[in-house]
């Protein structure tokens, strides 16, 4: 039998909406209610403990998985490309789907996007250099507008459009990585304008997102980036997940 700790059980209880997003794992988001079973707490535990393990999979992809040509590429990189030489690459979710490539950033299919219809868009946009998240003073302004081209080219309708990194404390992985999504139907009027700052030019989300949490005191944040209506680009500042609370973060 499952032994919880009432410590832990009581963390989880006292979470309205707790979100575990682990990296090629299920991913699930909802309430908690004091009715939640022992068999649905030791699901969330075990993705809790899987993404914990592997915190580093997206620089490993960084660093052994986009030269195709480097010497015992098919050994060391876990997750193929799938225009690589490689033999036998399983289905979706471990091969590496590359949709574009500049000198500083790679934007790729993320797993979650895998089983899902084809008009269906998930994906990350990664530097290639090694930063943490959006808590990390090297995270590069010119990731937003890479990440922006990429999305427009997948999604059409740029007031679809929804780039999300999520805050520390939510995210699975220690290589900051931008989600490319579409915005939920209706995320626009959960938008709090106290969390809301507009800009010009994407080269400033960075800077600007963090005035605004530094005005809200927030220690730990996730970012939002969507097309303002009134011009240029909305961003939000959320101590929660911005993937999961304003965007399609999975396929339904």
């Amino acid at each position: 039998m499952l032994k919880v700790t009432g410590k832990i059980f009581g963390i989880l209880l006292r979470k309205q909406r707790h979100y575990i997003p682990t990296y090629g794992l299920s991913r699930h988001s909802g309430h908690f209610t004091a009715a939640i079973t022992i068999a649905t707490l030791a699901l969330m535990l075990s993705g809790t403990c899987a993404s914990a393990a592997s915190r580093d999979a997206l620089w490993g992809i960084i660093n052994n998985c986009l030269d195709v040509s480097a010497v015992d590429y098919c050994t060391l990189c876990k997750l193929p490309r799938t225009d690589s030489a490689c033999k036998d690459i399983p289905e979706c979710g471990t091969r590496l789907e590359i949709w574009s490539e500049s000198s500083n950033y790679i934007a790729m299919k993320d797993r979650k996007a895998c089983g899902c219809p084809k008009e269906y868009v998930h994906g990350l946009a990664i530097p290639r250099a090694q930063v943490t998240g959006v808590e990390d003073p090297k995270r590069p302004s010119g990731i937003w507008e890479f990440a922006w081209n990429v999305a427009r080219q997948k999604i059409g309708d740029e007031n679809s459009i929804a780039l999300a990194v999520n805050p520390a404390q939510q995210r699975s992985q220690d290589q900051l990585h931008i989600h490319m999504v579409r915005l939920k139907d209706g995320a626009r009027k959960s938008f709090s304008p106290l969390a809301m700052v507009r800009t010009e030019n994407l080269d400033t989300v960075w800077i600007r997102a963090q005035g605004k949490a530094m005005e809200l005191n927030l220690d730990r944040y996730g970012v939002l980036v969507a097309r303002h209506p009134d011009g240029g680009f909305m961003i939000l500042v959320d101590q929660n997940s911005p993937e999961y609370t304003y965007t399609d973060a999975v396929c339904r």
